[in-house]
C-alpha cells in the first residue's frame, strides 16, 4: 500500500506546477544546484568532525574519559552499562549503535541498563555532527554557545533518561 505515496506526492508536485505555470525542471536544477552547493560547503566541517571522532576512538582517549567519568556519572544514578552510550552518543551514531547493541546483549533488553541506554539513545542527538553540519550549511564561524548549551542539553537529558527509567 505504501509504494505509491512517494510516487504520487511527486506526481502531485509536478501537476501543481504545471498548474501555475512553473517551468518545473529549471526549477529542478536551479534546486540541486543549491544543494550541491551547500553539500560542498559543508563537507570539510564533516571531514574535520569524523577525523576527530576517529582519532577520539582509536587513541583510547574515549576509553580513557569512559573510565575517568564513570564513579561520577554511577553516582548521579546512570548504570553502569549504560555510560558508554551516554558518553559516546555526542560523537558518533554508529558508534552509540554498536554501543547499544553490545549493552543490550550483554545485560539484556529488559534490564535497567538495557532500557536506560534505550532511551539515552532515542533522547539524544550526535551533538558534533549536527553542530557542524548545521552552522556549516548556515555558514557560522563561530559556535559561540552552540556546543555548550548542546552539551548541558545531553547531559541533562542522559541523567533524565536514567532517573525517568529508574523511577518507571
Amino acid at each position: 500500500m505504501n509504494d505509491w505515496v512517494v510516487p504520487a506526492i511527486l506526481l502531485l508536485m509536478l501537476l501543481c506546477g504545471l498548474v501555475r505555470r512553473v517551468q518545473v525542471y529549471d526549477v529542478f536544477l536551479e534546486g540541486a544546484r543549491a544543494g550541491l552547493r551547500t553539500a560542498w560547503d559543508v563537507l570539510p566541517c564533516l571531514t574535520a568532525m569524523l577525523a576527530a571522532v576517529a582519532l577520539l576512538t582509536a587513541s583510547g582517549a574515549m576509553e580513557a574519559l569512559l573510565s575517568g567519568l564513570a564513579p561520577a556519572l554511577q553516582r548521579l544514578g546512570v548504570p553502569e552499562g549504560a555510560l558508554p552510550v551516554l558518553l559516546i552518543r555526542p560523537f558518533s551514531g554508529s558508534a552509540t549503535m554498536a554501543m547499544l547493541e553490545n549493552t543490550l546483549a550483554i545485560y539484556g533488553p529488559d534490564s535497567p541498563e538495557g532500557r536506560t541506554a534505550s532511551v539515552m539513545m532515542g533522547s539524544s542527538e550526535t551533538i558534533f555532527y549536527t553542530v557542524s553540519l548545521y552552522l556549516a550549511a548556515a555558514g557560522v564561524r563561530r559556535a559561540r554557545h552552540a556546543i555548550p548549551a548542546a552539551l548541558l542539553a545531553w547531559l541533562a537529558g542522559g541523567l533524565a533518561s536514567a532517573w525517568l527509567c529508574r523511577w518507571l
